[in-house]
């Protein structure tokens, strides 16, 4: 069984990429895996925010609502890496079929 720790942070991870670079494909689609792996473990309601040092979601997994924490710098890893060397992650467009 899939961790829902695990799911979220790397769902939140991809998020955070995808909020930053909307036009990102490949972060999309991964984003678009990690909400099919929510949806599997029947997560609900998510909702985040953040303070300066730590993300926090809640969700609601069948009747009950839980909360989970991560610290910013963990989820902002990504992102950071993108802007620091955004050579190595160039987006290239899905090229339509004739």
């Amino acid at each position: 069984m899939k961790s829902v720790q695990d799911t979220l942070y790397n769902w939140l991870t991809i998020k955070v990429v995808c909020d930053a670079r909307p036009d990102d494909t490949a972060a999309r689609d991964t984003l678009n895996l990690f909400e099919d792996m929510i949806a599997e473990l029947h997560l609900s309601n998510i909702e985040v925010t953040k303070d300066d040092v730590m993300f926090y979601v809640s969700y609601q997994q069948g009747e009950e609502t839980k909360k989970t924490r991560y610290p910013q710098e963990l989820i902002e890893v990504m992102l950071n890496q993108i802007n620091q060397e955004p050579e190595k992650y160039e987006n290239y467009p899905i090229e339509e079929e004739e």
